[in-house]
């Protein structure tokens, strides 16, 4: 560990500095600051309760579906800041990239980092809904942890990547946005899992191979009900199933952090 700790001394310290400076200038001139953090997901969740649980009638035979819906959106909120923030990382700090040398990765781990805090503070906000709600804490929110790091290492993975491909081609922050339009409908963020299983378990289990959609629905089974429905459960005598979704995580992280080293000596001059 010391021998780790002083090799990489420089490329800790920058990190915790940006991962500072970068929270604090977040809300800087915001007359609420870091309560927005917790609000955007409060008022999106309302919104979604409002007309997909009043109106619509959806989840009422899930338990504690807003709750679980609730979770279902800050997760997805922390991988879409952590992607999005990571496509335009090193060309927003190429002045500089362009001035000091220094280990490129730290700016996207930073702004990763940056969005895992506001991760945390909404997961209390969950735990007082789960609260609220009567939820009981099971063994099986020990589990809570591995889901949500598989999470951000898919995040990561995909930032790392995206931030060093965005470097020379612009249009990739267009190509993501499309591409994060599908993964939300695809993700079980906004409706209960139970509807896709009406039309099939086929279509549950082809759904749960998203990493996104499987870690979710993994952390609600884990921090809100045992009922919820995973992989695990669908997956059956095809256990080999449940392997897809975290090898497309490892490969993602892989191929991200080979890409990123590959293309970051020519930052300098391509930002």
């Amino acid at each position: 560990m010391e021998s780790f700790l002083n090799k990489y001394r420089y490329s800790l310290i920058l990190l915790r500095e940006l991962v500072i400076t970068e929270f604090k200038l977040r809300y800087q001139g915001s007359i609420l600051g870091y309560l927005w953090s917790v609000m955007r997901p409060l008022f999106l969740f309302m919104i979604m309760y409002v007309v997909f649980v009043y109106f619509l009638q959806i989840g009422g035979d899930v338990p504690f579906w807003p709750v679980q819906l609730l979770l279902g959106i800050v997760l997805w909120n922390f991988f879409s800041e952590v992607t999005n923030n990571g496509v335009g990382s090193i060309v927003g700090r190429g002045d500089v990239i362009r001035k000091i040398n220094f280990p490129k990765y730290v700016i996207v781990v930073a702004s990763s980092i940056s969005a895992f805090i506001n991760l945390l503070i909404n997961l209390v906000v969950i735990f007082i809904f789960m609260a609220v709600s009567g939820v009981e804490l099971q063994w099986q929110i020990l589990l809570a942890p591995l889901f949500i790091l598989e999470l951000f290492v898919f995040a990561l993975g995909l930032a790392l990547l995206l931030s060093a491909l965005f470097v020379r081609i612009r249009d990739v922050n267009y190509i993501w946005e499309i591409i994060m339009q599908g993964l939300f409908y695809s993700s079980v963020v906004i409706y209960p899992i139970t509807l896709v299983l009406a039309k099939g378990e086929f279509f549950g289990q082809l759904l749960l191979l998203n990493p996104v959609a499987q870690a979710i629905q993994d952390a609600r089974y884990a921090l809100i009900s045992s009922d919820a429905i995973t992989l695990v459960k669908l997956s059956g005598e095809r256990w080999y199933l449940i392997l897809i979704p975290i090898s497309i995580v490892i490969i993602t992280a892989i191929v991200g952090a080979y890409v990123f080293k590959k293309r970051s000596p020519t930052f300098a001059e391509d930002v």
